[in-house]
């Protein structure tokens, strides 16, 4: 089978075809590095790093550039709020953007480019926008004239006419047409700058990723431009009129975009009060918890997060943690098991892969794993005199383990398998309270290794434990 995508810029389904045989060349726009990162910004890297995985895990050689903007009015302006300058407002949030990853088991992608690296290119990169006729200086300004390129709105369906209803022309700007964006800002007093044909200033939002992502990518042509949905207007309309304007070719051939994330239905936002940093949310929740909160919805849908559905998210990753601790239990009965072709198991995993193949379905890739997960307990529970009992056992749970972990970045930190002696010390008293029949002193060791995070449960094999 064959992997659909619906690409933002037709708004349609269409059959994944790289440009150049089993190589994808894959750009996401990254963070701006003026604050912490927040859940929403967590739920795009978290995403895209998913589709990442699953690209290679169907056999692509994926090439993944995501930028970080280092230069921005945000940055300037916090930078004036703390006193300090942009460059160290910009590495602090780089180190704390790169600890979150590290918190949400995202992988770096193969380039993070930043802006402040990349400035000589995308001056040359203007200069031949200017050279073409597609923008021109204005008192230390460089805009993108829009009229020139006959294509604009084409990702977002907007005409000409309905943009100027909405666009006007600042103070101070120098543009000819409000409709032009700028390429480079004459820096203003006390602001960083770098030399330019133009004069002291910096570049626009806009050009960074067009630059970096095709010279980090060494393509004309990406395939695959990746970001949220809030960025298709004005940004990755600019990118694609700079970008055509620059190569005379396509941008990129697909664009995929993730819908927003809002707060008890409410956007995000420090004015009121429920602004969730990733630190923060990783605090009070696990991690694989907020993975399956984000896969419970399709990539190109909105999610609101809310404590209910956190809660939902935990019991389902409850239910792994538990399939998980049985198999361990029955697995040491069977030193050596090997992996084995099990019917129930390829019926599921063919489940997985048939959801992710239409437009990255999480929603349904999620259900093939609880499909795989009810058919595996059963298993455990009925099939206990099976000849190979032991081998699809493990069969089953690594297979479940590997997609987890392989494509939906699940289960990537094993779990503390040793108990203190202390805590051996309670479990062996409650099995002796159960033993000599003395159930309220067994229910207050439960509740004591409860309380400590240890799962205790009485089943007809006798007491088992997990860690919680």
């Amino acid at each position: 089978m064959a992997i659909h995508i619906h690409n933002s810029l037709t708004k349609q389904l269409e059959e994944l075809v790289p440009i150049s045989g089993k190589t994808i060349r894959m750009y996401s726009c990254g963070v701006t590095v003026y604050d912490k990162c927040h859940i929403g910004h967590a739920r795009s890297l978290y995403i895209f790093d998913v589709i990442r995985r699953y690209l290679k895990f169907r056999g692509y050689d994926v090439h993944f550039v995501r930028n970080i903007t280092d230069i921005d009015d945000k940055i300037i302006n916090r930078a004036n709020e703390l006193g300090k300058t942009s460059d160290e407002v910009s590495t602090q949030n780089i180190k704390w953007y790169y600890d979150d990853m590290e918190r949400l088991g995202v992988d770096r992608a193969d380039i993070e480019p930043r802006a402040t690296e990349n400035i000589p290119d995308m001056i040359k990169h203007i200069q031949v926008l200017i050279r073409d006729g597609y923008a021109y200086e204005s008192q230390g300004d460089v805009y993108f004239s829009v009229r020139k390129f006959p294509e604009y709105g084409k990702l977002s369906g907007q005409s000409v006419e309905h943009m100027l209803e909405a666009v006007r022309i600042e103070k101070g700007e120098k543009k000819g047409d409000p409709l032009d964006f700028a390429l480079w800002k004459k820096s203003k007093e006390g602001e960083p700058f770098w030399d330019s044909p133009w004069g002291k200033g910096r570049p626009g939002w806009h050009i960074e990723c067009s630059c970096m992502s095709l010279k980090h990518l060494e393509c004309e042509t990406l395939d695959i431009h990746a970001g949220g949905r809030d960025l298709v207007f004005p940004h990755h309309e600019n990118e694609i009129a700079q970008s055509e304007a620059f190569t005379k070719k396509t941008f990129a051939k697909y664009w995929i975009h993730h819908g927003l994330l809002t707060i008890n239905g409410q956007k995000m936002s420090k004015s009121l009060g429920n602004f969730i940093t990733v630190e923060d949310a990783l605090k009070k929740y696990p991690v694989d918890d907020l993975k399956i909160f984000f896969l419970m919805s399709t990539y190109t849908s909105g999610i609101d997060f809310t404590e209910e559905k956190m809660i939902e998210a935990h019991k389902a990753n409850e239910r792994f943690d538990i399939l998980f601790w049985k198999a361990s239990h029955i697995l040491e009965k069977y030193p050596s098991p090997k992996m084995m072709t099990a019917d129930f198991v390829e019926r599921h995993k063919a489940e997985f892969v048939a959801a992710m193949d239409d437009d990255f379905n999480t929603p349904k890739a999620l259900a093939a794993m609880f499909n795989l997960l009810n058919e595996t307990n059963r298993f455990i529970e009925s099939e206990q005199q099976h000849p190979q009992y032991g081998d699809i056992v493990y069969t089953a749970v690594e297979t479940m383990e590997n997609l987890g972990r392989g494509v939906l970045g699940l289960f990537l930190r094993e779990p503390d398998l040793k108990l203190s002696p202390d805590d051996e010390k309670l479990l062996e008293a409650r099995k002796q309270a159960r033993k000599d029949k003395d159930f309220k002193k067994s229910d207050e060791l439960r509740d004591a290794l409860k309380a400590k995070g240890i799962v205790v449960e009485d089943t007809k094999d006798g007491q088992t434990w997990r860690f919680a």
